[in-house]
């Protein structure tokens, strides 16, 4: 079943606002410090974020105009470009989040409501419509808002977004890889997503078997 446009575009607005309150007032240090990501700093994952938002605006470009225009060059210019971005000063560095979210928002609100339905390719090949975009977004900006590692938890994001987003992981890791859990909806859905789940036992009670990291 489609995901509802609102809702997506509602929850990409959300997470970019987490990701903004995440990052204000940094300094270089603590920009700096280690996010929840292994090898990557705050740096690397504002950096990656956007980058990503300028990627994505690719697609909302591709739609509106019937251009080819793919999110990132080649795998290696996307990693290349978040080693760059991260060298960036705290202010530098939080500009380019600040402006780059702006201006694919405001891409988004101005697309037509035909230009939805157009084809365009993800960066991994899939062939999507144009209106999984804002759904696209909403996964990067809520999760890496978490993995800032500045005090949010996957309890603080909206619980419609949380079973979107543990029925979309389900469905991309495949049901018969991702074993039966019991928790709350947010542990759940961390533990999904292979991040940090305390509150997450198997079906037999005991710890559930460790997933790599998703997104």
């Amino acid at each position: 079943m489609p995901r509802d446009l609102a809702a997506t575009l509602a929850w990409a607005d959300a997470g970019t606002a987490l990701c903004a309150s995440a990052i204000a007032g940094l300094s270089e240090e603590e920009y700096g410090a280690a996010s929840a990501l292994p090898g990557w700093t705050r740096r690397h994952v504002v950096a990656h974020l956007a980058a990503n938002a300028e990627a994505i605006g690719n697609l909302v470009r591709w739609a509106r105009t019937g251009e080819e225009s793919p999110m990132y060059a080649s795998p290696q210019e996307r990693a290349a470009g978040i080693e760059r971005g991260a060298l960036l000063g705290a202010g530098e560095l939080t500009r380019w989040f600040t402006e780059s979210a702006a201006t694919l928002g405001a891409a988004m609100a101005a697309l037509p409501e035909q230009a939805w339905r157009a084809e365009v390719v993800t960066a991994q090949g899939r062939t999507v419509p144009a209106s999984e975009t804002p759904w696209m977004r909403a996964r990067e900006v809520m999760v890496h808002a978490v993995d800032l590692a500045t005090g949010l938890t996957f309890a603080d994001l909206p619980g419609d977004f949380l079973r979107e987003l543990r029925d979309d992981i389900r469905a991309k890791r495949g049901h018969d890889a991702v074993p039966d859990v019991r928790g709350s909806l947010a542990d759940v859905t961390a533990y999904l997503a292979g991040r940090p789940a305390s509150g997450v036992t198997a079906a037999d009670g005991g710890p559930p078997p460790t997933l790599p990291p998703w997104l």
